[in-house]
């Protein structure tokens, strides 16, 4: 009963739409309405700059990295707190406080990477960065990363939780990114600094 409980607190906490918050007070918009319609660090740096997105990125990176810690800190029960970490990615993508409409899993990901594996974490984001750098892709880099570090679990660390965790976490992102792979697919995905100003009323 008390796992279950921590599980529906991960949950909730990813329920937070930071994005949406963020946005929302600094230009009086709702962001699901505008580009991607993701509440993510992405679709605000597209359509808001540097500014709204850095703060959404550190609060949902935040926001599994701490529970996550948290539960190994005061459990030490590694299964639990890569529940937790699922739950906050469900959280964030289908969050409970804003009709179940929410960011697309990448920033979740990489607090809760970062905390349960470290070197995992950083091949992973040496693949983001790399696939951003040559393509100018973010959701190409973001599902490649992604996909590095379940792949990497399973064959170089041969940590097979780990590896179900990220490979979860994958097919997660990956349907909340249909849009971007049929784009990806016809070749008219935007790429990073094409920015998207916020349509007036």
């Amino acid at each position: 009963m008390k796992e279950l409980l921590i599980i529906l607190a991960a949950y909730l906490v990813g329920s937070v739409p930071s994005g949406y918050i963020i946005f929302r007070r600094g230009l009086r918009r709702d962001i699901r309405g505008l580009g991607s319609h993701s509440t993510g660090a992405t679709n605000v740096l597209r359509l808001a700059g540097w500014k709204y997105a850095v703060p959404v990125l550190v609060a949902d990176v935040l926001k599994a990295a701490v529970p996550v810690a948290l539960i190994l800190q005061l459990s030490g029960d590694r299964r639990l707190a890569m529940a937790a970490a699922l739950a906050v990615a469900l959280g964030h993508c289908f969050p409970l406080f804003i009709n179940f409409r929410g960011g697309k899993g990448v920033s979740t990901a990489m607090g809760a990477f970062a905390v349960l594996s470290p070197p995992l974490f950083a091949a992973g984001l040496i693949v983001f960065a790399t696939v951003i750098a040559a393509t100018r892709l973010v959701s190409l880099g973001s599902l490649l990363g992604i996909l590095s570090v379940s792949l990497l679990a399973f064959f170089w660390k041969i940590d097979v939780e780990l590896g179900i965790l990220g490979a979860a976490i994958f097919l997660l992102a990956a349907v909340r990114h249909k849009d971007n792979i049929r784009r990806l697919i016809a070749g008219r995905e935007r790429k990073l600094g094409e920015r998207k100003e916020p349509e007036t009323p």
